[in-house]
């Protein structure tokens, strides 16, 4: 029997770990990759809402993400701030009942008590950190067994976007 799985992503901790590696991860061939490997049937992506990101929002939306966003504001120094893990957790637990696992793509520790409440639920399928050196450690410390991670930056020659040649 084909396991159902839904992915929940943190879209900043995405965008910043990969960023961090020196590359740009292409979300197109994102998405094909999380289908042809996991076999996902949903893949939710939690991101602050930005106006001028309008069109990346739709392409998004086209390629086959379920956007969830959140409200966005500016701290005193004029930095946009949209911390998403509430909506992650608050959805993928109201989605529990229609998946058998969940694939959880970040590397911030404040996921942990999801983690640690899939697993004890036998509900976790696995880890996705986009960037190893800046992931939590609570999350490797809940997280009982390697076999539940994958580290994107393994798979940049897969994963990153390369402008195509005008």
């Amino acid at each position: 029997m084909m396991e159902k799985r839904y992915v929940f992503i943190d879209s900043q901790n995405l965008h910043w770990g990969i960023k961090t590696l020196g590359w740009t991860l292409d979300y197109k061939r994102f998405f094909v990759y999380l289908q042809d490997k996991y076999k996902v049937e949903k893949v939710f992506l939690f991101v602050g809402f930005i106006e001028e990101n309008k069109n990346l929002y739709r392409f998004l939306k086209q390629v086959g993400y379920i956007i969830i966003f959140k409200p966005t504001i500016k701290d005193h120094n004029g930095k946009v701030k949209g911390n998403v893990d509430a909506e992650l957790v608050l959805q993928a637990l109201h989605e529990l009942s229609e998946y058998d696992e969940a694939i959880i793509i970040s590397g911030d520790g404040d996921f942990h008590c999801l983690l640690k409440y899939l697993i004890e639920r036998n509900k976790l399928c696995c880890v996705l950190i986009p960037n190893k050196r800046y992931c939590s450690r609570l999350i490797y410390k809940v997280v009982p067994n390697s076999k539940f991670f994958q580290h994107l930056e393994y798979f940049q020659a897969k994963l990153e976007y390369k402008k195509t040649p005008t």
